[in-house]
């Protein structure tokens, strides 16, 4: 059936709990929330991903729907937080760090705090201002006189998560 540990399991019972709760503790939870349900329970899956692994329709009208009228009991999230939990393609330190080159025009490690917040919220999946200001409150970035960023040491944060 499924190849979490006993833990794993307990933990995601506990977070489907509170999940369930919210809805009025009917022993489901709403496709709508399946996302934020995975992000609780420690994975990081992107909206694409969420919509892959639950079979949603590629039509955003009609995914909007699948989700607003799907409901799900414990035992059928297992195999879907099993399979975001399997998934790797979430890019590399090198990776970001490349990106990140193409905006520091002197080659000094810095790139202006601005610029990083416009590629957030402009490029892939589109994060909010809030989001974004989230983001800088976790990592602890703050700007030097310039409003330049090291992103080196910004990305090696992203990447190791919010403290816990």
């Amino acid at each position: 059936m499924t190849e979490l540990s006993q833990s794993d399991i307990e933990d995601l019972r506990e977070v489907f709990d509170l999940f369930d709760f919210w809805d009025g503790r009917d022993g489901l939870v709403d496709g709508i929330k399946i996302g934020d349900f995975l992000r609780c329970s420690g994975v990081n899956p992107t909206i694409s991903l969420v919509k892959k692994v639950v079979g949603a329709p590629k039509d955003e009208e009609e995914c909007a729907k699948f989700f607003g009228e799907k409901q799900y009991k414990f035992e059928e999230l297992l195999p879907i937080y099993e399979a975001v939990n399997k998934e790797t393609d979430t890019g590399t330190f090198a990776d970001f760090m490349e990106c990140f080159k193409t905006f520091d025009r002197e080659g000094q490690g810095f790139i202006s705090s601005a610029e990083v917040r416009m590629v957030l919220g402009s490029l892939g999946e589109r994060l909010t201002e809030v989001e974004i200001d989230q983001i800088f409150e976790w990592t602890e970035t703050r700007e030097d006189l310039e409003g330049n960023i090291k992103y080196e040491d910004f990305i090696k944060k992203v990447m190791a998560g919010p403290r816990k």
